[in-house]
């Protein structure tokens, strides 16, 4: 049972990790990035520990060496001047040098060559790693320029379907002003053909009469001759004679 809730807490943990890791795969990449970089740092430490390796063996192989010398001459040397039993002590001296030689000269060779693998497939991971990161990044990058673009898309599409129905509403509510602007011009027909302009006719007559009747009076009082109006031509000038008629002369 505790078992069995162990597995549930990890589940749930499991499941929430993973959903932040969705929300932020930026961080993730930046973790991997850090665990590569202190993985390449531990590789270099080891790759490090070789390389002293082999330093080692090549000082030893060159103090070896000039063992080897030192020793080949003092052994022909006793030889020539007849000390055999010095000549013979260096001459095994020397045996021993030259097999301790030759076996670190090939733990050197081969240690230099697991060196240079070992540098080899650093290098080749490191690029490989690098490479997945770039991917990755290219990948977040898309993923985040195609979730952008999905949700353009998505807000687009719902603008033009809000912007149908609003033109729908627009050519209803253009279709009732058409009707009612329809209505309100047979209206006014209707109003201007049942209007009875016969008093109004009348009326202006009437006015038309007292306007020149008062005219009248007023020129008749100015001494003012009115000449009546010619429908066909446009009314001569008014002769105008201030005070009495003028008489005309005698011969």
């Amino acid at each position: 049972m505790f078992k069995r809730l162990i597995n549930l807490i990890r589940g749930f943990f499991g499941r929430f990790v993973s959903g932040l890791e969705k929300q932020n795969p930026e961080a993730l990449l930046e973790l991997e990035k850090e665990n590569l970089r202190k993985q390449i740092a531990n590789y270099n430490q080891g790759l490090a520990a070789h390389a002293g390796l082999c330093e080692k063996l090549v000082s030893q192989i060159k103090r070896q060496e000039a063992e080897e010398r030192d020793l080949s001459a003092k052994a022909l040397a006793n030889l020539k001047v007849g000390n055999k039993d010095a000549a013979a002590q260096y001459a095994l001296r020397l045996q021993t040098v030259r097999r301790e030689l030759e076996e670190n000269r090939a733990q050197a060779k081969q240690a230099e060559q697991t060196y240079q693998e070992l540098v080899r497939a650093r290098d080749v991971a490191v690029k490989s790693a690098q490479a997945k990161i770039e991917s990755l990044r290219y990948a977040i990058d898309d993923m985040r320029i195609k979730k952008a673009t999905a949700e353009l898309t998505e807000l687009a599409s719902g603008m033009i379907t809000q912007i149908g129905g609003s033109g729908d509403t627009m050519d209803r509510l253009h279709q009732v002003v058409e009707e009612e602007r329809t209505k309100a011009a047979g209206r006014a027909r209707v109003a201007r053909d049942s209007l009875d302009l016969s008093e109004v006719n009348v009326k202006e007559a009437e006015q038309k009469a007292l306007a020149d009747a008062a005219l009248a009076e007023f020129a008749a009082q100015a001494g003012i001759v009115l000449e009546p109006a010619t429908p066909a031509a446009a009314p001569p000038a008014a002769k105008e004679a201030i005070g009495p008629a003028a008489e005309p002369q005698k011969s």
